[in-house]
């Protein structure tokens, strides 16, 4: 085992124990409240553990926040944000990566997508359950489960997403597929 330590992998498990720590909540209560084990949650808090997307939508989806929030928790506010310094997050089960274009000032977050040929990745209903979202198509092919509706999404295409459902982003082609993801905070529809 490496003992090399991934400072944004330190700053992840950072920011999810201060969110613990200011709602005051035990491990076992944020493990009951997000459905993640005990020792998972202590392993990312510690940074031993790089989460996976869908264990971060879990957590997201508990302390009522997004995904990028928790992967970019002390970016600076800067207007200008160079390409090679942007917050990147590789998911590790299935290679998703996550790049932030946003900063936390700005009233909108929107990150960029790379998902990987063949992959995968569910997020509860919770996830979306405080946000208004719209997925953009830049590149290649995304198959986008919202709840039982299925969006077959093409580049150019947009998908406005409706009331809180589980959700699931899916790559069945053989190339990857590059989208973007818009938020707005406040009540999902």
């Amino acid at each position: 085992m490496s003992n090399i330590v991934d400072p944004l992998v330190e700053r992840i498990g950072a920011r999810i124990r201060a969110e613990r720590d200011r709602r005051r909540w035990t491990l076992s209560e944020l493990a009951e409240a997000s459905g993640v084990s005990r020792a998972m949650i202590n392993r990312i808090e510690r940074g031993e553990s790089n989460p996976t997307a869908v264990v971060l939508g879990k957590l997201s989806a508990a302390f009522r926040l997004s995904v990028a929030t928790l992967l970019d928790p002390d970016a600076d506010t800067q207007r200008v944000r160079r390409g090679e310094a942007t917050p990147r997050w590789l998911d590790p089960a299935t290679g998703y990566e996550r790049r932030q274009l946003s900063g936390p000032g700005f009233p909108a977050e929107m990150a960029e997508i790379r998902l990987p040929a063949g992959a995968r990745v569910p997020y509860p209903a919770a996830a979306f359950a405080f946000h208004r979202q719209l997925i953009w198509v830049i590149d290649g092919r995304l198959t986008f489960h919202e709840g039982e509706t299925v969006h077959e999404l093409g580049a150019g295409d947009t998908v406005e997403l409706g009331r809180p459902a589980p959700c699931v982003f899916v790559n069945a082609t053989d190339r990857a597929c590059r989208y973007a993801v818009v938020l707005v905070r406040g009540e999902a529809p």
